[in-house]
């Protein structure tokens, strides 16, 4: 993972309504965001041509939309996704759901959502489960990394157990990346630098950029984090610091 440039690193959400304000976003970030999410309103709104326009620019896509079905719809889904040359996809349900998606990923990278970063504890009781978040995050980890799923969706607060435990043989690219004082609807957030520091090997961002005075310098300023997460990582490796 340590070829992967900077400008992929930190994966851009489109979270927009249509295709002609996603289009000015990416205009906008040329040249800083080599990377893109694309989700469940964009999708509606610009299916699979925003998917190519962006690819035609010569960047990747993250086609967020959290596959959840009876397996051989999930399966379709994933037919139809694997022709469209997308870099990552997320798949959200049980064992045979993404079974299914493995089945039919071509070379689409399968991402599966752990537990989103806009629940909390409180939330889980909620939904009628009694284990803590790292908890659930982990068996579910467990679960979609032995079905052949190739990466998780995590917060950044559960991936140093997730590579304590699980290692280093799969991507891990974590949301709710808060690099200023956050407002919003996201409660399990990490800033950037420690995301990386501890394993991560994408961030999405969205809002924070989007809302910011001067987009391009937070993208910036982000990805220089990025690069001294990275180097901590790569530091805590080092013989010196294990003591070797």
């Amino acid at each position: 993972m340590d070829a992967v440039p900077l400008r992929e690193r930190l994966i851009f959400a489109l979270d927009v309504p249509s295709p002609e304000s996603a289009k000015a976003w990416v205009e906008r970030l040329d040249g800083l965001v080599g990377f893109f999410k694309v989700g469940f309103e964009l999708f509606l709104a610009g299916g699979f041509p925003m998917v190519e326009w962006i690819q035609n620019r010569g960047a990747k896509v993250f086609l967020d939309l959290k596959l959840f079905d009876v397996p051989e719809t999930v399966r379709r889904a994933m037919v139809q996704i694997a022709q469209r040359n997308v870099a990552f996809t997320t798949v959200h349900g049980n064992d045979a759901m993404l079974k299914a998606a493995v089945d039919a990923k071509g070379s689409v990278k399968i991402l599966a959502v752990t537990a989103l970063t806009s629940l909390d504890q409180g939330d889980l009781h909620d939904l009628g489960f009694q284990c803590s978040v790292e908890e659930l995050v982990l068996s579910r980890a467990k679960r979609a990394l032995a079905l052949g799923c190739d990466g998780l969706i995590s917060s950044g607060l559960e991936i140093p157990r997730l590579r304590r435990e699980l290692g280093a043989g799969f991507l891990v690219v974590a949301p709710g990346i808060r690099p200023v004082a956050n407002v919003d609807d996201q409660k399990r957030t990490v800033d950037a630098r420690r995301a990386f520091a501890s394993g991560a090997d994408y961030i999405v961002v969205g809002r924070p950029i989007r809302d910011a005075s001067d987009p391009q310098r937070l993208a910036s300023d982000i990805q220089a984090q990025i690069e001294k997460g990275l180097q901590d990582r790569w530091a805590s490796r080092s013989p010196e610091a294990s003591g070797a």
